[in-house]
C-alpha cells in the first residue's frame, strides 16, 4: 500500500523567523499524520527549516535544484549543497518553472536522475493550461512530460511524481475529484508503460491545484490520488487540516 505524502510547496513567502515559528507552530498539529508531510521553504531558510524539523515526522525539501554539481551556473543551487545541509526532497519542473525560466522536460529528467543519485527524494510536477485542456490534449500532455521527465530512470519507485493542472495553481479552481484522478491515472499507467505494473503499484502521484481543507478527504479518497502538493494552503497553520485529512 502507497503512502500518502502531503508535502507544502511555500514558493517566495516567509523569511526565516516566519519559517520556523511555521514550523514549529505545525509540529504538534501534524505529529500523529498518516501522511508523510513535508514542507518546501525558499533556499535561504532551508537551513534554519532543517534545523526547527530535526527530531520530527516534517521533511524539508527545496523547490528546484541544478543537475551540474557545480560550475559557472549564476543563481543557482546543486543537489550535493541541498544534500549537505540535510534537505531530503526536492520539487522539480513545477509549471511556475516551466513558464516562467523556461524548463523543459530534458531538464526536469537531468535533475530527477540527478536527485535520485544523491539520495534526494524528487517531486516531480506535471500538468496541463486550460487551453490544452479545452483543446483535448490534456492527456497527450501529461504523459509527454512523463516519458520525458522520467525516461532512463533507475530508482523509480523513488520518485514522487505530482499532477498539478496549471489552470488550477493559485487560481481557487480545482480539477474535479474525477478529472484528478483520471489525470493520475494517466501518470500511473504512463509509468507502467515505460517500467512495468510493479512501479507502477509503488510510485506515488500526489494531486496539486488549489487543495484546501474542504476538498482534501475527497481527493485523497481516489484510487490514484496518493497526496498532495498544497501551495497557499499550507502557508498558515490550517494547513494541518490538509496533512491530517480523515
Amino acid at each position: 500500500m502507497r503512502r500518502p505524502i502531503i508535502a507544502g510547496n511555500w514558493k517566495m513567502h516567509k523569511d526565516a523567523k516566519e519559517t520556523t515559528a511555521l514550523i514549529e507552530a505545525l509540529t504538534p498539529l501534524v505529529k500523529d499524520a498518516k501522511a508523510e508531510v513535508v514542507f518546501c521553504p525558499t533556499y535561504v531558510n532551508l537551513k534554519d527549516a532543517v534545523t526547527q524539523a530535526e527530531g520530527t515526522n516534517i521533511g524539508i525539501g527545496a523547490q528546484n535544484m541544478h543537475y551540474e554539481t557545480q560550475g559557472a551556473f549564476t543563481g543557482e543551487v546543486s543537489g550535493e549543497m541541498l544534500k549537505a545541509i540535510g534537505v531530503q526532497y526536492v520539487v522539480i519542473g513545477h509549471s511556475e518553472r516551466r513558464e516562467y525560466y523556461n524548463e523543459t522536460d530534458e531538464a526536469v529528467n537531468l535533475k530527477a536522475i540527478k536527485a535520485l543519485s544523491l539520495g534526494l527524494t524528487p517531486i516531480v510536477c506535471c500538468g496541463e493550461t486550460l487551453e490544452e485542456r479545452e483543446a483535448g490534449n490534456a492527456q497527450s500532455k501529461v504523459v509527454g512530460q512523463i516519458k520525458a521527465g522520467l525516461k532512463d530512470i533507475d530508482d523509480i519507485e523513488k520518485v514522487v511524481v505530482a499532477y498539478e493542472p496549471i489552470w488550477a495553481i493559485g487560481t481557487g479552481k480545482t480539477a474535479s475529484k474525477e478529472e484528478a484522478d483520471e489525470a493520475c491515472g494517466w501518470v500511473r499507467q504512463t509509468i507502467q508503460d515505460m517500467y512495468g505494473k510493479d512501479a507502477a503499484d509503488v510510485v506515488r502521484v500526489q494531486y496539486g491545484g488549489s487543495v484546501k481543507p474542504a476538498n482534501i478527504a475527497e481527493l485523497m479518497a481516489m484510487d490514484n490520488i496518493d497526496g498532495a502538493l498544497v501551495g497557499g494552503a499550507s502557508l498558515t497553520e490550517d494547513f494541518a487540516k490538509v496533512v491530517v485529512y480523515d
